[in-house]
Parts: C-alpha cells; sequence; structure tokens
C-alpha cells in the first residue's frame, strides 16, 4: 500500500541512534508530537523519506520510534550522513480525513540535491539547491517541490539549480536551520508534473 504525506513537517524529531545489521541499519528517532498516535506498521516521513514504524518505546514525555532502512534507501538518502543528535523533519502519513496543507508527496526520494546558497534576506532565508538532471526537469517556477520532506514553492530555476524563500516559521520548526553549505538534502518532485510527462509522452507515442 502507497501512503501520502503533505509536506507540512509536524516536527524535527532527533536521531537517537543508528546501528548497521545484516539485514538493515536500524534507524532510532526520538520524537514528541508525531509519537503520539504512531503504532508499529505505521508510515512516517522521515526527511521525506517514507519509512514504517517497527518498534516503538517511550522515553519520557517522547517516543523512540525505531525504522529499519534497506541499502538502497539508505545510499539514495542523506539519512547516510545522519549522526545521532542530528535532526530529521517528521510527518505522519495523510489520514483520509486529513487536510492536505501542502502538496501530495509520496515520500519516494527522486534524488539528493546539495546546497549551494543558504543566506539570510531580511526577516526570510533564501536557499539555493543545485540538483540533478532526473529532477530539475520537474521543477517550475512558483511550482511545488519537497526539500527533506518540506513542501516548499520554487521561486526561480536556473540551469543547474533552483531557489526557494524560506520564511522564519519553517526555520524554525524544520531540521532546515541545522543545515549549511554543502550539505545534502533530499529532494522529490512534483507528482503532477510527472503525470503530465507520461500522459504527453503517452499521447506523442500515438
Amino acid at each position: 500500500m502507497d501512503f501520502m504525506f503533505t509536506g507540512m513537517v509536524e516536527e524535527a524529531g532527533v536521531v537517537e541512534k543508528i546501528k548497521p545489521t545484516a539485514k538493515a541499519i536500524e534507524l532510532t528517532v526520538r520524537a514528541n508530537a508525531c509519537g503520539r498516535g504512531v503504532k508499529i506498521g505505521d508510515s512516517v516521513s522521515v526527511n521525506g523519506c517514507c519509512l514504517t514504524a517497527v518498534k516503538i518505546s517511550a522515553r519520557g514525555k517522547s517516543k523512540l520510534i525505531r525504522f529499519d532502512l534497506l541499502q538502497e534507501s539508505w545510499r539514495l538518502t542523506n539519512l547516510q550522513f545522519a549522526q545521532p543528535g542530528a535532526r530529521v523533519n517528521l510527518e505522519r502519513s495523510l489520514r483520509v480525513n486529513g487536510e492536505l496543507g501542502g502538496h501530495f508527496v509520496t515520500g519516494h526520494v527522486d534524488g539528493l540535491g546539495q546546497i549551494i546558497r543558504w543566506e539570510k534576506s531580511g526577516a526570510d532565508h533564501v536557499l539555493e539547491i543545485a540538483a540533478p538532471k532526473e529532477v530539475l526537469r520537474y521543477v517550475i517556477h512558483k511550482g511545488s517541490i519537497a526539500v527533506d520532506g518540506i513542501s516548499l514553492t520554487v521561486a526561480g530555476v536556473g540551469k543547474k539549480s533552483f531557489h526557494i524563500w524560506i520564511i522564519p516559521h519553517t526555520f524554525e520548526v524544520t531540521a532546515l536551520r541545522e543545515r549549511k553549505v554543502g550539505d545534502a538534502v533530499n529532494l522529490e518532485a512534483d507528482l503532477l508534473g510527472k503525470y503530465v510527462e507520461k500522459f504527453v509522452s503517452a499521447r506523442g507515442k500515438k
């Protein structure tokens, strides 16, 4: 079953432990708001990567949620660079009666981007990300993109990068406040763009 997300991050959780095993990489995250109501088997977006909760335990008022990542998921996402104590963006999957505040996000990372500009501009921040061509092909001005699971609006697109404006609220409540130039970020292009490309391509073959 495929789960959907909105890109509206609920909180920045904290990486508690990373333990490689013969079968998977065990990632344990400490969560507060996201920990409430999460059950074993539920899907959670961690930095924009859809993961399944396999173990849940209490830690004071927080919950420790363990996820098992396959080597491919580890290699293709920026979770491979995570360290204990680092913050990660968390969002529980969208419920049938839930509100869609961002855009439809699948939790399937399309590629890794790299921050090439990250600076304050007035009360806001400007974030410029170099992106692989297989992601950039779907990025359009004023379109949507998920960066580390955050639904954001594209402010401008270049030949090899795009930039977005980060408002103070987004900066404060997400793990973006820990990011710096050179860091890798998970990117998921807008689902609508993929469907449009497939539709146009199919019509062109007729």
